[in-house]
């Protein structure tokens, strides 16, 4: 990795380095998925792939094999620059019959979304955008800034889709940064929009907020985040200043099967807070994927991965 994005993600991961945090454990069994499971999420990860494309691209649904593979979908607004704010668009699929809310992950070319990972503080959510939330839900400094900056014209959208195509499901997506701000949004649209489902597919996802963050997300919203490898960005921030994942991990294994893992940050091997026990022991590389074929990157358009 270059300088900065070291001395960054070293700043970010640096308190995860103490002694690990108590172990998180679920009664239930981990689980390999089938063939057919696997393929039901490839839809929504070239959609979260096609968030790093700019406004133009997304609501022109122009963005090269990321758009392409989901011929069907009608976009509705888009918004941010990619540097100071993030990509953001929304839209509706009639195939899978759900609005798509899909965020911009982190370029690796821009410093200021960097500079949002590496503010990495605990604070209780904004009442003003999560009204009736306790103060005892906190969330990570920055994310939670980045998020407020888009919140309410991304809520206005979501509404209007919703109105136009009569959609009773809204699925937020993203990708690494873009993760984290799909999660808040799974937290902040229901306040909002009641008689929808909600559900939040997101890749590669450091940890957002802490142990009650955690639980509200995966309560009345079905929560997936998808782990490739040794990837080293969804261990941070660490567990032992706080953070936690929710439940709903998938972690794609080196022979390439996915398993699903039960519970928060789950310890066994198979799955990530297991098999990357530090910075040291993950691999960047792998953080973009590829996720079933498809890959993550910051430039748009990208290919269809073989």
């Amino acid at each position: 990795m270059d300088g900065l994005l070291q001395t960054l993600v070293i700043l970010f991961a640096s308190v995860s380095l103490v002694a690990a945090a108590p172990a998180q454990q679920s009664s239930q069994p981990i689980t390999s998925l089938s063939a057919a499971s696997i393929a039901a999420f490839k839809p929504y990860s070239y959609y979260a792939a096609a968030g790093y494309c700019s406004p133009a691209k997304t609501l022109a649904w122009n963005c090269g094999g990321n758009c392409q593979a989901n011929p069907t979908f009608k976009p509705v607004a888009a918004g941010g620059d990619g540097d100071a704010t993030q990509f953001w668009f929304v839209g509706y699929d009639p195939t899978l019959a759900t609005v798509i809310v899909s965020h911009q992950g982190t370029d690796r070319s821009q410093v200021l979304p960097w500079l949002t990972n590496a503010n990495f503080f605990l604070k209780s959510l904004d009442r003003d955008f999560f009204p009736g939330v306790s103060s005892s839900v906190q969330t990570h400094s920055g994310f939670a800034h980045e998020h407020e900056k888009t919140a309410p014209q991304i809520l206005r959208a979501v509404k209007t889709t919703i109105s136009k195509f009569g959609a009773k499901k809204v699925t937020m997506v993203g990708h690494s940064l873009g993760g984290a701000l799909a999660l808040l949004d799974s937290v902040y649209l229901p306040l909002y929009i009641s008689n929808v489902t909600f559900q939040t597919i997101t890749y590669a996802m450091p940890r957002v907020g802490n142990a009650n963050f955690a639980d509200l997300a995966s309560r009345g919203n079905t929560v997936t985040h998808i782990n490739n490898k040794n990837d080293l960005i969804p261990i941070l921030p660490g567990r032992t200043i706080g953070f936690r994942h929710p439940t709903g991990e998938i972690r794609i294994q080196d022979s390439g099967a996915w398993y699903r893992c039960p519970g928060s940050d789950n310890t066994n091997k198979l799955c990530t807070t297991g098999a990357v026990g530090s910075i040291f022991e993950g691999d960047q590389s792998q953080h973009d994927g590829p996720y079933d074929g498809v890959k993550m990157s910051s430039k748009c358009p990208s290919v269809l991965s073989s």
